[in-house]
């Protein structure tokens, strides 16, 4: 997506995962108060708006601000009315976000992780090593550190680490081993150069993934601190939920499925005295019923409509 000279933006591509799954777990209600942390392009925000008409609220987060450009172009009418209350910035600070505005506390909160078909389609962006573009790959494109500066400014060893440990690639030495030998002679600038480097080193196979596909995904972590963030903002959720408030949360990798799963095994568990202590000292209440005992998927017909949904995992749970 991108904006033209009188700064308008494109009416969204990104189709809401797991639309009718996470709105049935959700349950939406008239007079209900929902945060969507990830308003991407407010599809699942309209849903909670829809089915909870005519008085429920929903605040809805980004950090990208051509994500909330397109929320107001969607639903002019929810902010007209004072129903969709929008915040720019990271879902890491939502609390403050909430309670800034008296928005807690909440009957649902949904967070749709990781990028928007809007954010893969923008040539401009450097998400996608579909199209040429600089390595930039920031959510919030007016700070922080570049895929660039990554690429160009950490050592061998940090730059191997950071691939193995956030988009789980086997070849990760080699990979780093190869771009220190590029950048010596030229920084790497673009994302079609980078995507031309790794292939060079990890052989893809028909019917299989691109070969950059999980160094591109291990750069964006990074650079947005995704998974930093999600634990930071798991509690805050949980803290801002009424009693009997849902939380739901749509991974699509590992990565952050497992942080998901063992904050919500933790919070339901309570306890987290050592297994031979005769009797509990910690005090700690479990603060969440595990709702979906296994992640939901997408079917066939979601698949058949969008294939971004094979990866999705949704997992729910419930304020005690």
């Amino acid at each position: 997506m991108k904006q033209d000279q009188l700064g308008h933006v494109d009416p969204t591509l990104h189709l809401a995962v797991l639309p009718e799954e996470t709105l049935s777990w959700l349950a939406p209600h008239p007079g209900g108060r929902y945060i969507d942390g990830t308003l991407g392009g407010a599809g699942h925000t309209e849903l909670l708006l829809e089915r909870s008409a005519p008085d429920g609220q929903v605040l809805g987060i980004d950090a990208d601000p051509e994500a909330l450009e397109r929320a107001r172009l969607r639903l002019p009418q929810a902010i007209s009315s004072g129903r969709l209350k929008l915040r720019f910035g990271n879902f890491a600070e939502m609390e403050k976000d909430a309670t800034s505005i008296d928005f807690a506390p909440v009957d649902g909160i949904l967070l749709d992780l990781g990028l928007s078909s809007d954010q893969l389609a923008s040539r401009e962006r450097g998400f996608s090593f579909a199209f040429d573009a600089p390595l930039d790959m920031r959510f919030d494109p007016t700070q922080g550190e570049t895929a660039y500066d990554l690429i160009n400014g950490l050592s061998e060893a940090d730059l191997a680490d950071l691939l193995y440990h956030y988009g789980e690639e086997r070849r990760s030495r080699a990979i780093a081993r190869r771009i220190t030998q590029v950048r010596e002679r030229s920084p790497i600038r673009r994302t079609g150069e980078l995507a031309t480097l790794v292939a060079s080193v990890v052989h893809g196979h028909p019917g299989g993934i691109h070969p950059a596909t999980r160094t591109f995904q291990a750069l964006r972590i990074a650079v947005n601190d995704e998974l930093v963030h999600l634990e930071e903002v798991l509690p805050q959720a949980i803290r801002l939920l009424a009693t009997g408030g849902r939380l739901a949360v749509i991974s699509f990798h590992s990565l952050e499925d497992r942080i998901v799963k063992q904050t919500f095994l933790r919070e339901q568990r309570g306890c987290i005295c050592p297994p031979e202590l005769p009797s509990c000292v910690c005090g700690r209440l479990p603060r969440l019923r595990i709702l979906t005992r296994h992640p939901v998927i997408a079917g066939d017909e979601e698949l058949a409509r969008n294939p971004r949904s094979r990866s999705a995992k949704l997992r729910v749970a419930e304020r005690l």
